[in-house]
């Protein structure tokens, strides 16, 4: 299967296009010149009826697809509503690839999540070790989803010739985050607990659990200029991981974050709260293979992330 650069003209569908990972494709494509995308929201099409979608890439034939579209939650959401997270998931990634194949589109990337691998896996992760121990179980609706996701790109590649790939992302942060109090991630949850007790004048903030674990971040204009990257040099059967190959701690993640908001007060840390997987880093000796790397350092990419914070929230400054 030959490699071929999308054509500057091409037309490219960014699913998922108001996300924060579908928001940031759509940045880097207009940033290297491609000005044919298409996008559609949720009220005008719903990814999880067929008819819908099918109706859609018959309209539309888009050339190039990212597959960014998921319904995504927190460890509560995940834990409470598994079945809603499964089956959504499951019937994004079927209907839009099979109307993919249908709809003869050149290429398609998919992307997937880090809680596709096993809970209790090696360090660093490397591809391989897909489905190679138990999924953790507070979000394994979700993941299962993911995982039959990656395997449809596969299998579309093997008996229909398909140019479908995968990518699998690390955790990612930046403008269009979600900073809700009890929903968001740990990166943009800290952001805004730092922002408010510097705006409330307190004199600490408290961090769940230890601040020991390890975890790998990636700024999200960074993920997506790699997955565009894969889609005009990558055509292999594997799922790519993507991140920067190095982590921190949650506690050296608050200092910086401290540090950037302006917080000079104590942090504490609550160790009766749970702290999760003790490591989660990413092998990207595949991606780095294919001579792509990421460019933003952590506080910079907070920075950014911070700046971008402050410009839609209504808190007061102090």
């Amino acid at each position: 299967m030959n490699q071929r650069i999308m054509p500057k003209d091409a037309k490219v569908y960014v699913a998922g296009h108001n996300g924060l990972v579908g928001s940031a494709i759509v940045r880097q494509l207009q940033k290297q010149g491609y000005q044919n995308l298409l996008t559609c929201d949720h009220k005008a099409l719903d990814l999880t009826c067929q008819a819908e979608v099918f109706a859609f890439f018959e309209r539309e034939q888009p050339d190039y697809v990212f597959l960014s579209a998921a319904k995504v939650g927190g460890i509560y959401a995940n834990s409470q509503y598994p079945a809603d997270f499964c089956y959504d998931n499951l019937m994004i990634a079927a209907n839009v690839i099979e109307a993919a194949y249908r709809a003869k589109v050149k290429k398609l990337l998919f992307l997937g999540s880090s809680c596709i691998y096993p809970k209790l896996c090696p360090q660093p992760i490397k591809e391989e070790f897909l489905l190679s121990s138990a999924l953790e179980p507070s979000n394994e609706g979700y993941a299962i989803a993911k995982i039959a996701g990656l395997a449809l790109c596969r299998f579309y590649r093997k008996q229909h010739g398909c140019d479908f790939i995968a990518a699998m992302p690390t955790n990612l942060y930046g403008i269009n985050d979600n900073f809700h109090p009890q929903n968001s991630h740990v990166l943009p949850a800290l952001i805004r607990k730092f922002h408010e007790a510097k705006t409330n004048g307190d004199d600490h903030v408290t961090v769940w659990g230890s601040g020991t674990p390890l975890r790998e971040f990636l700024y999200v204009d960074d993920l997506a200029e790699a997955v565009v990257h894969l889609m005009n040099h990558y055509c292999g059967e594997s799922h790519v991981n993507i991140g920067t190959g190095k982590d921190v701690s949650i506690a050296e993640l608050a200092g910086i974050i401290a540090d950037v908001v302006g917080f000079h007060g104590k942090i504490e840390y609550d160790a009766s709260k749970p702290d999760g997987t003790p490591r989660k880093l990413l092998d990207v000796s595949l991606l780095t293979s294919l001579h792509w790397t990421y460019t933003t350092e952590l506080k910079q990419g907070i920075q950014r992330t911070y700046d971008w914070y402050k410009s839609q929230t209504t808190l007061p400054e102090k």
